[in-house]
Formats: structure tokens, sequence, C-alpha cells
């Protein structure tokens, strides 16, 4: 069987490696930060679909800068040693009435940041439909739990619904766009949704 380009190290592999992230994807945070400024120091953020931590690290030491607080939340548990002093750390479902309960007693947020996706099938249709179903789930939590003049980024699969749910921050923020990092693999059909001031 060939080997795909994914089971190749890229720049952005390598140079997570390097950095101590556990995850490439760091670097798309990074850019989305540089051209949107979702994130400032001091802020409490929420990151959900956490797992394996690189958003969240990233985030501690980069943004926040060791000040404010990171709630991490995932199905699996951050795969961080130590875990950050600022974060605290749910392992569980983020839509659940349990984990749900304790995300609201660590709120409001200044930022929700998700980086979530379904496990894929790779059928096309049904993975895109998980992935707006989970893009709709962290819209409602921002909905809920983020602060007026709030930040939100969320990733979604193309060729779903992304412009519904892009339809539906508009109601929801005073500013609300898509973002294709570079840091995203050129195969990949990720895309980034930005939602910037909460109404």
């Amino acid at each position: 069987m060939a080997n795909s380009r994914r089971d190749k190290a890229d720049s952005y592999t390598l140079k997570a490696r390097k950095e101590g992230y556990p995850a490439r994807s760091v670097y798309k945070l990074e850019e989305i930060n540089q051209t949107h400024k979702l994130i400032k120091p001091g802020d409490t953020v929420l990151d959900v679909g956490a797992a394996p931590g690189s958003w969240t690290l990233f985030t501690h030491r980069e943004l926040i800068k060791g000040k404010g607080k990171i709630v991490s939340v995932d199905l699996n548990p951050l795969n961080l040693n130590p875990v950050p002093p600022t974060v605290i750390e749910f392992t569980g479902d983020a839509f659940s009435k349990e984990i749900r309960a304790q995300l609201v007693e660590h709120g409001p947020y200044d930022t929700i940041i998700s980086d979530a996706a379904p496990m894929t099938t790779g059928n096309r249709t049904v993975d895109t439909t998980r992935s707006e179903w989970l893009a709709e789930q962290v819209v409602f939590l921002a909905e809920e739990q983020l602060k007026v003049h709030g930040n939100l980024v969320i990733k979604i699969f193309q060729g779903g619904g992304q412009e519904q749910v892009l339809k539906n921050m508009r109601t929801l923020f005073n500013k609300a766009k898509a973002f294709k990092p570079k840091a995203c693999r050129d195969d990949s059909f990720e895309i980034y949704l930005i939602g910037l001031d909460k109404k």
C-alpha cells in the first residue's frame, strides 16, 4: 500500500515537535490570532475539542501569557505533561448536561476556540454532516457562554452547511467570516469560521 502525504512529517509537523506541541494544528491558531486578534493576555478562554492540547498550550504560552484561564474540554484527556497552571481540564462531552454546567461555572468566556472534528468515515457526506453538527453545538455554547464583545473560532468541513452556520453566526456577532490558514494541508477540506465582537 502506498504511503499518503499525511504519513510524512511536513515542515509544520517538524516545527511542532521541535517547539513541544502535540500537533501541527497549533500554527493554524497562531495565524488566526495574528490576523484577527481573538485572544489577549488575561482572557478567559474555552477550548472545545482540546485534545491532544496544542491550542490549549499555545494559548497558555503565547496568547494569555500565563495570565487568565483556559478551560479545556474533550472526550480524550490532554496530552500535556505537565498541564499548564492556567488550565482547567474536563474529560467528557462538552455538550452534555453535566459538563456544560461545569463550563458555565467557569465562564463567561472572552473567547471560545474549537478545532474539534468528528471521527471521520471516509464518506464525505457523512463527515461534513457530523462536522456541521459539531460546529452548530459550539455556536450554541457561544450564544450561552460568551461575554458581550467576545470572539469565536470553529473548524468545519467544507461542503456541508458552513454557509448556514456562518449565517447564524452573523446574527450573534458583529462580524463573521470564513478563513483558511496556510497551515491547513493542501488536500484538507477544513475551514475555520470566525465570529468577532459578540452582540
